[in-house]
């Protein structure tokens, strides 16, 4: 059964939230603990697969698998937790605006540290000097890596393995025993509350639409007119957790197939993120796509990934549309084109600016940059802004920055050839395209043109009645998880 130690006399007003968030993830933990089992019933999957699966199908079997492991009961864990803000999206998920330690043995956990990145990183000894990505250092004038902005990388556990990196060189607590790295935003924190309905604390009424709006507000402002010093301006989120939770464990095993699969969908939307440094977890992780992990093969692949570079909250304002288009050429070769359309909602306000995304879209290895559209040096500028290039995780990539103004639109399209490889596998009859999900976006829309030059045999999914029977292949659908699509070609 899951507990918490008490450090200076207080829980951490996080506390509530880790151990509510590991048993629900996990799911069936929420079993143990109501049956009291012994560490043999919990290892005998006998006992509780056969439960399990009667309540929540094979979902709960697959969280029930990961349960061991998580809570510690086949062997110690120290967790890295980055908290991460996916109102200010980077390519890992979201601005890491904290962190935390847990150490979890046999379901009892504990809170190492907890705080903002902020104090670690102003801590960081002068004589660690890595090396930040080139448009942090253009864009935000940062004088080298620090942990806040590790996750740099689309993929979790490469984004992982650089903050466990950095957190190490910055002097962090327990660095040399963590073993597992937890991402998770604040879409988490709404979920729940679509669950219990609006909590009012303290006079403070927080739902699922507005709760991170109105948290945000109130630890950064709204706080001084409560009388409440620096220091205490956090002290809210105790009791918001502490009633959240208790509204949660009133009917949570009665409803538990809705809670799995709420946990599923966050897992599913890459909102929640696992890299265990434990190879057996990580490869149940990976077969599940848990991890965040970039897929290979030798497909067809796009992923937008952006990054806002001092552009506040903003993506809170930005709904996107990624479309992705070819059309054969006279030398063979495929000429795609991947853009992504911004439309800024919002205005200017305490948390809302003009945005301003460093971004990239990773395709097929071998793929040749043609043009880059809509690019700008600065924001507000006339300019065109250069583009980068390179190669990373078994794909290759192209970058640049765009900026949009609030109440407008703007678009950011790479041109490029694609491999010959892929002309070569049209031309034997298949196509297949994998369309990857950045960590942390929440609700795109994702259109596809694909002119193949030959007629379409058939596809998965299918187009719409009325766009069968020719050479293109057209879908227009929303971006909330990977997707996947198989063409073939007529001979």
């Amino acid at each position: 059964m899951l507990f918490f130690h008490k450090k200076k006399r207080r829980v951490w007003p996080w506390a509530v939230f880790l151990g509510f968030l590991f048993c629900i993830t996990v799911g069936a933990g929420l079993y143990i603990w109501a049956k009291q089992l012994t560490l043999d019933e919990v290892l005998d999957s006998s006992i509780l697969k056969r439960e399990i699966q009667k309540k929540a199908g094979d979902e709960g079997v697959a969280l029930w698998s990961l349960l061991p492991d998580f809570l510690g009961y086949t062997g110690p864990r120290t967790y890295l937790f980055l908290f991460l803000n996916n109102t200010e999206i980077r390519p890992g998920g979201g601005f890491i605006g904290s962190y935390a330690v847990v150490t979890v043995d046999r379901g009892k956990t504990r809170i190492e540290k907890i705080e903002g990145t902020e104090v670690l990183d102003a801590a960081t000894p002068d004589t660690w000097t890595p090396k930040a990505p080139g448009p942090l250092t253009e864009h935000l004038g940062v004088d080298r890596w620090y942990f806040r902005d590790s996750n740099w990388s689309p993929d979790f556990g490469t984004s992982a393995i650089q903050a466990v990196a950095l957190y190490k060189g910055e002097g962090g607590a327990l660095a040399d025993r963590i073993d597992t790295v937890v991402g998770v935003t604040p879409t988490v924190l709404e979920t729940l509350l679509e669950f219990t309905g609006p909590v009012t604390v303290n006079g403070i009424t927080f739902d699922a639409k507005t709760a991170v709006e109105t948290l945000e507000y109130e630890v950064e402002f709204d706080y001084k007119k409560r009388g409440l010093s620096f220091e205490q301006r956090k002290e809210i989120l105790e009791p918001l957790m502490m009633e959240i939770v208790g509204r949660l464990k009133q009917d949570m095993f009665h409803r538990y197939p809705e809670y799995l699969g709420a946990i599923h969908a966050l897992f599913d939307e890459k909102q929640i993120l696992v890299y265990s440094l434990f190879p057996e977890l990580q490869k149940k992780l990976d077969r599940l796509q848990w991890s965040g992990q970039i897929a290979q093969g030798e497909g067809d692949s796009v992923m937008w990934v952006d990054a806002n570079v001092a552009a506040l909250k903003t993506d809170h304002a930005i709904a996107r549309t990624l479309s992705y288009s070819f059309q054969r050429q006279e030398n063979g070769r495929y000429r795609a084109t991947a853009s992504m359309t911004y439309t800024h909602g919002g205005a200017f306000d305490w948390r809302t600016t003009r945005y301003r995304t460093y971004a990239r879209v990773f395709v097929p290895e071998g793929s040749t940059w043609v043009e880059t559209k809509g690019s700008m040096k600065t924001d507000r500028s006339n300019e065109p802004g250069s583009t980068d290039q390179g190669t990373e995780l078994g794909k290759q990539w192209f970058g640049s920055f765009i900026a949009i103004e609030p109440g407008k639109t703007g678009t950011l399209s790479f041109v490029y050839d694609l491999p010959e490889s892929l002309t070569q596998k049209i031309d034997e009859g298949s196509y297949t395209l994998f369309v990857q999900k950045q960590p942390g976006v929440v609700g795109s829309g994702l259109t596809l043109d694909l002119d193949f030059g030959i007629n379409v045999a058939g596809a998965t999914p299918g187009e719409i009645f009325e766009q069968w029977g020719d050479a293109r292949y057209q879908v227009e659908t929303n971006f909330n998880v990977d997707k996947k699509f198989a063409v073939t070609i007529a001979k």
